[in-house]
């Protein structure tokens, strides 16, 4: 997004600086971050209701900013407690940010510091809605820093997103929508996009404001932390009687309800379902068959669906397929394995790719370096298409593919991956341009329909045909210090993923969120 201002580089260190002092009670930066949301909210609901903007109140009365304010001790906590049990309950936005709220602040004296100075000490509505919005962005970041136990595994670098939007150019009137949008990183490069290329009025920003961007979360925490993005980006309705831009549940139990002009998304990397079945056959709401297995994977058959699979991957291009109107134009994150996986005759995998090689235009593939997610080892890919009116003839004529990966090397702190490192491929892209006007280079090459349709199960990993990592350019190998940062960041996820499987072994107790860290994914 924007670069950040000195302000809200200076809202940002004063808030964090007291998460330090949280840590040592238990409260990880994850709780200390949705407790900030909790306040942050109700402060600038009651802001709302004073000069110049003189709002009825959304919050109930006894639950405002006031009534928590007023009180210190026990009282503060129990009264804060109690509050965000009675929101929780509340319709539209402040019901989805309350989802399943608790406090974890159990020293009420810290939390008194928190309402009265840090939160109560600003005037958090007067602030220019950017300014919010980047320093309520950087937490976020900081936050999913700090390993797969808070948001990382929730975080698509800002960099790819705001690549990935550049290159298909989103146009106002365009409906766009995340089927797993995480923190809401797509959502908001969506609206910053079009409300810089271009000029609206006062209808049409209205427009793109409450009508043109929806979002799909699966974990209620993450949803909780998205709905307050865009709440401080000025994006979405804010009142009971109209639905949030959020919604929260699995997006693949059911057939998307609208079509829309424009999908980005990074799925969920990993096979992890929400919650364990027995094997079992159901229908939803709209009468389709839905198979659910045991063990923690969901094998979902739905109409529009060219196969059956657990893959939750080839899922969600499925979906995201299904999600587009003819002519819109999807850009997805997905992980190596949905480019090759069931190759051979007949798989899932094959048909998929087969089925949207033929009904979409499926024309670019930017392989993604390793080292720029939070989880580590990730080996990723942007694939981007246009859904095409049926037809005999395959809509895929031709397929380019930019390597951003070979020789390549960052990490998430002493190389992070900048958005000025893509810019060769967004300008090797041409956006708005026929492909006829794109020209291969050793980073950018083109496969036909035909050559394509010869590979077993329609294979898309090309590039391992040209590339293999045994011919590198030892010159071009990484630096002495990056491989060390390599080495300190994957000692520390996978220190991140004992103190987790020490978790489950002690109990039942992790949040909702944190079950499902064994994913890698979103927005």
């Amino acid at each position: 997004m924007s670069d950040m201002s000195a302000t809200s580089q200076a809202l940002t260190q004063k808030l964090w600086g007291y998460c330090k002092l949280l840590l040592d009670d238990g409260l990880s930066y994850g709780d200390y971050l949705e407790q900030l949301t909790y306040l942050l909210f109700l402060k600038m609901a009651h802001e709302r209701t004073e000069p110049p903007f003189d709002e009825q109140s959304v919050i109930p009365e006894g639950c405002d900013w006031p009534s928590l304010a007023e009180k210190s001790g026990a009282d503060l906590e129990a009264h804060y407690t109690l509050l965000l049990q009675t929101l929780a309950q509340e319709p539209g936005l402040l019901g989805l940010i309350f989802r399943k709220s608790q406090n974890r602040i159990q020293d009420p004296a810290k939390l008194r510091h928190l309402v009265v100075n840090l939160i109560g000490g600003e005037t958090w509505s007067g602030l220019d809605s950017d300014l919010t919005g980047d320093f309520y962005e950087d937490l976020l970041e900081r936050t999913a820093s700090e390993g797969k136990a808070g948001a990382g595994q929730y975080f698509t670098p800002r960099a790819v997103i705001r690549a990935m939007v550049d290159a298909v150019q989103p146009r106002p009137g365009q409906t766009m929508s995340d089927p797993a949008c995480g923190t809401g990183g797509f959502l908001l490069a969506f609206h910053e996009y079009v409300l810089a290329n271009n000029t609206l009025d006062r209808d049409e920003k209205a427009r793109l404001r409450d009508e043109c961007i929806h979002g799909n979360e699966l974990v209620d925490n993450t949803a909780r932390l998205c709905a307050m993005n865009l709440f401080l980006h000025g994006i979405g309705h804010y009142s009971a009687e109209e639905a949030p831009a959020i919604s929260v549940g699995d997006a693949l139990v059911a057939t998307p309800s609208k079509k829309v002009d424009l999908v980005l998304a990074n799925p969920p990397f990993g096979n992890k379902s929400a919650t364990t079945f027995d094997a079992e056959v159901t229908l939803d709401d709209d009468g389709n068959e839905v198979i659910k297995t045991s063990k923690d994977k969901l094998v979902i058959s739905r109409p529009d669906f060219w196969a059956t699979t657990s893959n939750k991957q080839l899922n969600f291009v499925q979906h995201i397929r299904s999600m587009l109107d003819i002519g819109g134009v999807a850009a997805i994150v997905v992980p190596d394995n949905v480019l090759f996986e069931g190759s051979s005759e007949n798989s899932a995998g094959g048909k998929i790719r087969e089925r949207l090689l033929h009904e979409c235009d499926v024309h670019t593939i930017l392989r993604l370096p390793t080292g720029i997610f939070y989880a580590q080892g990730v080996k990723a890919n942007v694939v981007f298409f246009r859904r095409h009116a049926a037809g005999k003839q395959a809509a895929t004529r031709e397929l380019w593919i930019f390597d951003l990966r070979t020789n390549q090397h960052f990490t998430l702190k002493t190389k992070p991956l900048r958005r000025e490192h893509l810019d060769d491929f967004v300008e090797a892209f041409k956006p708005g341009e026929p492909l006829s006007a794109r020209v291969e280079t050793q980073q950018f090459k083109r496969w036909t329909y035909e050559q394509i349709s010869e590979r077993p199960g329609y294979n898309l990993d090309l590039w391992a045909d040209i590339v293999d990592a045994s011919v590198e350019d030892p010159s071009l190998l990484p630096a002495p210090e990056v491989i060390a940062e390599e080495i300190v960041e994957q000692l520390a996820s996978a220190l991140d993923d004992f103190k987790l499987l020490a978790a489950a072994l002690a109990g039942p107790t992790a949040s909702e969120g944190e079950s499902e860290s064994a994913d890698v994914a979103n927005s």
